[in-house]
């Protein structure tokens, strides 16, 4: 960062201006170019963002869905098997085919004169039909159109999505003539596919892309919907028992015994007035490649479920030390990327004299995350769990804040004419340019003259978060060290 006199002015916009200019100076790639001109917004691939678009994967019980979303996004995602209904809920996959990226939408089977929990299916699958951009409906060629497929057709047609017709099960050309025969349906040509060994899945979505727009109209799955709550924590410190309460019932197996979750629970709840998607889940033991059997897939569905979670609840016996594997699970929300509040359970269980241990527990072993908002609960009376929603707007909303490019950069210029980086070798880095390459979280690209110390990159992230708050989310920054342009003749 400069410290002539234009970063100096008040106008950050000025600012903005005579360091690019100023970056004119140093040799740039590419992909530095495309981060400046994208005025930072990239996403996770360093590509401009966009919502990808939306492809629900539609049809009837036991057709072959969850075998096609395993053929295109490649690798065994989906849950299959021969028993008709196994998917019930909309799962969202990120998907590509041949540069192009959208988010691919798993469904239960939909039928006509669905009752209980088959009607509940149904309704999944044609609220998937409405949040997406594009349907892929599946039907089973060598059973033809049936009556269901064909309910199936007008509710596509009343959607007005665009539809890419899959006959699937054409294994060989002896079975492509019954592919032909569900041009009858009315929704163009019927394309004939394999999802099990994958003959025809490239002209399908070949055919898929044509029809598909370059970013979604919806945004459905990145954005928007109930707010994703992930409760974590280690073995038997009551993340089953704050579910309950808040949901009113008895949503969730408590036992003394730890590890009686294994599967993730999730429960929309009414909390201030408010609809928010909490997730109950296994508790984490210890890391991952050392446990073993169901201990190890309850962990591998624990960090699935944060990773599809907007934000993390972390629990702590207030009750009892601080362990490692405290500590571990709030690095995993970390490293995952997520926003975070820890809420010390059990408070109606401490003294005076434990808390005072407490919040020296606190300073030494979670020295690493000053900035996450903190709720003193006790999810076995209810007490101070309303607490949790301001808490949780706050985390949330530092997740999602952007910072302009003339501000971030007039901060900059101040804290560092003021704290230079040391002289290394007789050197002295220089921060040329900053910019948020992106949001959830907020992640920095500094451009620089030379190697920025970690020292001093945690140096720059505490006046981050003393400036602008960003309490409750991570930050990550990165630097780009570039040269300058030598003198060609």
């Amino acid at each position: 960062m400069s410290t002539d006199d234009p970063t100096q002015t008040a106008d950050p916009e000025a600012v903005e201006r005579a360091l690019r200019a100023g970056l004119e100076d140093f040799e740039l790639d590419d992909e530095d170019r495309a981060l400046l001109d994208a005025e930072g917004l990239l996403d996770d691939d360093g590509e401009p963002y966009a919502p990808a678009p939306v492809v629900a994967i539609i049809g009837r019980p036991n057709v072959g869905k969850s075998t096609l979303v395993n053929r295109i996004l490649g690798r065994r995602e989906a849950v299959v098997e021969d028993v008709p209904g196994v998917t019930r809920d909309r799962v969202a996959y990120d998907g590509e085919w041949t540069g192009r990226r959208f988010t691919l939408v798993d469904t239960g089977g939909w039928e006509i004169d669905a009752t209980g929990i088959h009607l509940r299916v149904a309704e999944q699958a044609e609220i998937a039909v409405e949040l997406a951009d594009a349907v892929m409906f599946v039907v089973d060629a060598t059973v033809g159109a049936t009556d269901a497929d064909e309910a199936v057709v007008k509710m596509l047609r009343r959607s007005g999505k665009p539809v890419v017709l899959v006959a699937n099960k054409v294994d060989d050309q002896r079975t492509e003539a019954d592919a032909a025969a569900l041009w009858n349906l009315g929704l163009g040509q019927p394309w004939p596919v394999s999802a099990l060994h994958g003959r025809g899945s490239g002209d399908v979505l070949d055919a898929l892309l044509e029809v598909l727009p370059e970013k979604s109209a919806v945004d459905a799955y990145a954005r928007g919907g109930p707010r994703r709550v992930a409760l974590l924590g280690r073995p038997n410190v009551g993340k089953s028992s704050m579910l309950n309460k808040l949901t009113g019932t008895d949503r969730v197996v408590v036992d003394d015994v730890a590890g009686t979750t294994r599967d993730p629970v999730d429960e929309v709840v009414e909390l201030a007035g408010r609809t928010w998607r909490f997730v109950d889940t296994a508790g984490i033991r210890r890391r991952v490649h050392q446990t073993r059997g169901a201990d190890f897939y309850a962990s591998l569905r624990t960090q699935t479920a944060l990773e599809k979670a907007e934000v993390a609840v972390v629990l702590v016996d207030a009750s009892d030390r601080i362990a490692e594997q405290d500590v571990r699970v709030i690095q995993q929300v970390i490293d995952t990327g997520r926003s975070l509040v820890i809420a010390y359970n059990k408070w109606d269980l401490t003294d005076e004299e434990r808390r005072h241990f407490l919040e020296r527990e606190i300073e030494r072993d979670l020295v690493q995350v000053p900035w996450a908002p903190r709720v003193n609960v006790s999810a076995r009376t209810g007490r101070h769990l309303e607490k949790l929603v301001p808490a949780l707007d706050r985390a949330l909303e530092s997740w999602e804040t952007r910072i302009s490019t003339g501000r971030l950069n007039a901060f900059l210029g101040e804290i560092v004419a003021a704290h230079p980086h040391p002289v290394r070798g007789g050197k002295q880095p220089r921060i040329l340019f900053a910019t948020q390459a992106g949001t959830r979280p907020p992640r920095f690209v500094l451009f620089a003259s030379g190697f920025i110390e970690a020292g001093y990159r945690r140096f720059v992230e505490r006046r981050l978060r003393e400036e602008f708050g960003f309490e409750g989310t991570p930050i990550e920054i990165s630097v780009r060290v570039r040269e300058k342009r030598r003198n060609r003749r």
